[in-house]
């Protein structure tokens, strides 16, 4: 409250003073206000494989789970989600970098309502790829019908949040998509039913095709910032370097050079899409330098081991997920950038995150 010892002159200069420190405040705060308006991602919603499954697979008939221990031993709690790790997935430090929670929750978890989902949401099925035979394989959630669960997602927000807070949500939320790796090494050069319709290019091509209309079916649902995820160096996978007899259990150096070129034809695909979608924002979130930098001078991140996982056996790492009751999970897990065969550690998966978010991400920031 203004109260002034004099009158008069005195009384109306101290008036303007406090009017001129009130339009300062306000005008900043209203400047604030829109450029936080216009650069905030209200929530992450995801699509993919167990790269970012939280969870979705607990509730569907398939051996593709991760929800025994020791899976979990390390996140809230101790306790197994799902996730295919010893603690948070890559999305769950997305969520965080963005400033939101600091998991994304599966949307079939049973735990969670749309007002959890309301700032972050997986689809993400474990064991599925772009291609539909891929699910296949250990019968779980094809793309195809996580894009139904979104349909439906988007209902259930719009009753939560109204009709225009909703397609506001939707507009400025972060997609984020990983998928892939299991197309070519659960699909293609594990069946042959692929191998006998294409070449390892044209199976690229196909894959390319299937992850455009994806995107353009997004884009038409409303979204308008995606990041597109890359493949990693799949060849350094502890299962694949253990059945590597040949090359001396080192990366198979074949798969790698796969993993390059899908990429490759992803960035070229980020340019499309960028072009022919009018207010479209897509990236390229690719993991593949980062964790080959990793796998490659392990030290230099606080690593010992890139060849095993920390749940196997360390001699031969052939199961594709940690054994219930394993007795040679290891004692210190923040020195394996693998949990287990095929996936990272939260450390690893911390370590990645906070490189995208530094360089591909930082746009959305």
């Amino acid at each position: 409250m203004y109260i002034s010892e004099g009158c008069g002159g005195e009384k109306t200069e101290g008036m303007a003073n406090t009017s001129a420190t009130l339009w300062v405040i306000l005008t900043q705060f209203l400047l604030l206000v829109f450029v936080e308006g216009k650069n905030k991602v209200p929530a992450i919603i995801v699509f993919g494989d167990s790269s970012v499954d939280a969870g979705n697979n607990n509730q569907i008939p398939t051996i593709a789970r991760s929800n025994f221990e020791p899976y979990g031993c390390d996140f809230d709690g101790g306790q197994p989600t799902g996730r295919f790790s010893n603690g948070r997935i890559p999305t769950d430090f997305i969520s965080k970098a963005f400033g939101l929670r600091t998991i994304v929750p599966a949307y079939l978890d049973p735990a969670y309502s749309i007002k959890d989902f309301a700032v972050g949401v997986t689809f993400a099925s474990a064991g599925n790829g772009y291609d539909n035979a891929t699910s296949d394989v250990l019968s779980v959630i094809p793309l195809w019908k996580e894009l139904e669960y979104y349909k439906d997602y988007q209902k259930k927000l719009k009753a939560y949040l109204g009709e225009d807070k909703a397609k506001q949500t939707l507009a400025q939320a972060l997609y984020v998509m990983s998928l892939g790796t299991n197309d070519f090494l659960e699909n293609y050069y594990t069946l042959r039913t692929r191998r006998s319709q294409y070449n390892i290019d044209q199976y690229q091509v196909f894959l390319i095709g299937i992850a455009k209309k994806f995107v353009e079916n997004l884009y038409g649902l409303g979204a308008r910032k995606i990041s597109l995820g890359g493949l990693p160096p799949m060849g350094c996978l502890p299962l694949e370097r253990t059945t590597n007899f040949m090359g001396g259990n080192e990366c198979m150096q074949s798969y790698n050079i796969v993993a390059m070129a899908f990429n490759a034809r992803l960035t070229s695909l980020v340019g499309e899409l960028n072009k022919e979608m009018p207010g479209i924002g897509v990236v390229l979130s690719n993991p593949y330098p980062i964790l080959m930098q990793i796998v490659q001078k392990p030290s230099s991140y606080g690593f010992d081991d890139t060849s095993v996982a920390c749940c196997g056996t360390s001699m031969f790492e052939m199961g594709y997920a940690c054994a219930r009751n394993n007795p040679f999970t290891c004692a210190d897990a923040n020195k394996f950038v693998f949990w287990d065969s095929f996936h990272p550690m939260e450390k690893t998966s911390r370590l990645i995150v906070d490189h995208l978010v530094k360089t591909t991400l930082a746009v959305f920031l």
